[in-house]
């Protein structure tokens, strides 16, 4: 698909951005920057806000002031990314629990999930340091909690794309679900 191509279709859809959601480790920040730079798009990385606003890291963040306090900054950053128009937004794993966040991205975005399978994921995590959820824990048990709590929510996504073994492929996905969305939504405007 042409970036004219999809530029067209995106207008009638009539919504203001894309906005990713998945896992911690799914790819929603790579994805997030192809599909901006394949489309023309600016992308907008929650977490990377976050620590622009905050001046810290999200592991310090979690270490000094807690996940509670990480959330309600998440949220806010979010709320406001999320009324911008023409842009790819990678949402923080667990965003998405935040129903003032739901909200408003039923109103103003497609919502992309970026759907990986927890044993890729498992191998892909398990020697991050930069995830404050997967201190000190097992990190098979804790991915599970975590699908558990956020998968129902994940799979309201307007659009489900799997992961595939390559960004690139991953990337084509998105195109081909893209505009089986399109012409769905436009099915029922009829």
């Amino acid at each position: 698909m042409k970036r004219s191509e999809f530029k067209n279709i995106y207008k009638e859809l009539n919504n203001k951005n894309i906005a990713i959601m998945g896992h911690m480790g799914s790819g929603k920040s790579l994805m997030g920057k192809i599909i901006a730079k394949q489309l023309g798009f600016q992308h907008l990385d929650s977490d990377l806000e976050i620590i622009k606003l905050t001046n810290k890291s999200i592991n310090q963040i979690f270490e000094e002031k807690g996940e509670e306090y990480f959330r309600s900054v998440e949220t806010k950053v979010l709320l406001s990314l999320i009324e911008k128009e023409n842009v790819i937004i990678s949402l923080g794993g667990g965003s998405i629990l935040d129903e003032s966040i739901r909200n408003k991205l039923k109103k103003k975005s497609i919502t992309v999930f970026l759907d990986i399978n927890l044993k890729v994921l498992e191998k892909r995590l398990i020697k991050s340091d930069k995830r404050p959820l997967l201190k000190n824990v097992d990190i098979k048990k804790k991915l599970k909690e975590l699908d558990f709590a956020r998968g129902k929510y994940y799979l309201q996504a307007d659009i489900i794309i799997q992961n595939a073994d390559t960004p690139l492929d991953t990337y084509k996905n998105f195109i081909k679900e893209f505009f089986k969305f399109h012409e769905k939504t436009n099915s029922n405007k009829n």
